[in-house]
């Protein structure tokens, strides 16, 4: 028998949420082309499509939303916990360790769509709570009549986000909501398998998106861009850096052998924005100057940007510190990890791989 070291290629489950096509550069949620929905459609919408299926009506569509708005508020159990977390903690150290204490005896076996809502909406105002105590600055409770991005960044900040700011990290977190069989995901559906509770899956997906391998900051898409703001002629600066062996952080997939259908939506939306963020449209220059410079350099390889690389020019735009890149990932991809252990459930199997044994 083969070892599949990673189960590399090993097809593990059955899904209808989300379909990750490699190949043809293409992202499917539920049927949809990610690209057809992740620009006209709120984060709430997209949040709905994946774990109810389908898009909402005008009607349902506004009770879900006042639904899902109603969860923000931390607990008592919450706010306790986080207020004796010591300053050096990280951020994704936080948010796991904050998330774990919302299990309690109405957590268990099997769980429901209003459980995935409830740990979703509380998880910006986690992010946004720690944030401002540890700068010392005042704790903004939620507001319920914000949409969920709008409120994310009202409460990191204390004032209301522009509409543009608003849009572009909507539209990114709604392209980071899934992404198919991804090591965190594959986390969470192995502890629901074993008929666990939602907080102990979507734990175990926090825990593994904490590492670097898998949940990492765009930071180094940051430093490139920061290097390349003070630089005339880019061209030839790029070129340069590729000559002489260097990576251009935020281009090329392990997964996506052409177009990251990701980075197309968002740019599709920052670029109804140029003009308006010096940032973005710096990001907008140096993409278009770096796939020129990679095709002659690496002709045939299909190097092209990444989900990160404007991750990181809306995250500069809106001023998010690097901190936050990570957890505001793991703010979008509650949706989709809770979307997993409810489908776990419905038909569920526990994981059991076997291992080769190769000591004495």
């Amino acid at each position: 028998m083969n070892v599949q070291r990673g189960l590399k290629g090993v097809i593990a489950a059955e899904t209808s949420i989300a379909e990750v096509d490699g190949s043809n550069g293409r992202l499917i949620y539920r049927g949809y082309e990610i690209r057809n929905i992740a620009t006209g459609n709120s984060f709430e919408e997209i949040a709905h499509l994946l774990w109810f299926g389908e898009l909402p009506s005008g009607e349902q569509f506004e009770k879900f939303k006042s639904t899902f708005a109603s969860y923000r508020n931390l607990s008592p159990t919450m706010e306790k916990v986080l207020s004796v977390l010591p300053d050096e903690m990280d951020m994704m150290s936080v948010v796991r360790t904050v998330i774990s204490s919302a299990g309690d005896r109405s957590m268990s076996w099997k769980p429901t769509i209003e459980e995935a809502m409830k740990l979703t909406a509380v998880v910006p105002t986690i992010i946004a709570y720690r944030k401002r105590s540890l700068e010392g600055g005042k704790i903004i409770s939620p507001r319920l009549d914000l949409t969920h991005v709008e409120n994310y960044l009202y409460m990191l900040n204390g004032i209301e986000a522009s509409a543009e700011q608003i849009r572009a990290l909507e539209t990114y977190m709604i392209l980071t909501m899934e992404h198919g069989m991804n090591a965190s995901t594959f986390s969470a559906r192995v502890t629901a398998s074993t008929e666990s509770d939602l907080v102990s899956a979507v734990t175990s997906a926090i825990g593994t998106m904490k590492g670097p391998l898998h949940g990492g900051a765009p930071s180094e898409v940051i430093a490139l861009l920061n290097e390349l703001s003070e630089v005339e002629d880019k061209k030839n600066y790029l070129r340069d850096k590729i000559v002489a062996g260097e990576k251009l952080m935020g281009f090329g997939h392990r997964v996506y052998k052409t177009h990251d259908p990701r980075s197309l939506a968002l740019k599709e939306t920052l670029s109804g924005l140029v003009g308006k963020d010096r940032w973005l449209d710096l990001a907008l220059e140096v993409e278009s100057t770096a796939i020129d410079v990679l095709e002659e350099l690496k002709h045939g390889r299909g190097l092209y940007t990444n989900v990160e690389f404007y991750a990181a020019a809306i995250m500069k735009a809106i001023n998010m510190d690097s901190s936050l890149f990570t957890p505001t990932f793991t703010a979008s991809r509650m949706v989709g990890w809770s979307a997993h252990v409810l489908e776990q459930a419905e038909d569920n199997v526990i994981f059991r791989p076997l291992s080769r044994y190769v000591g004495k």
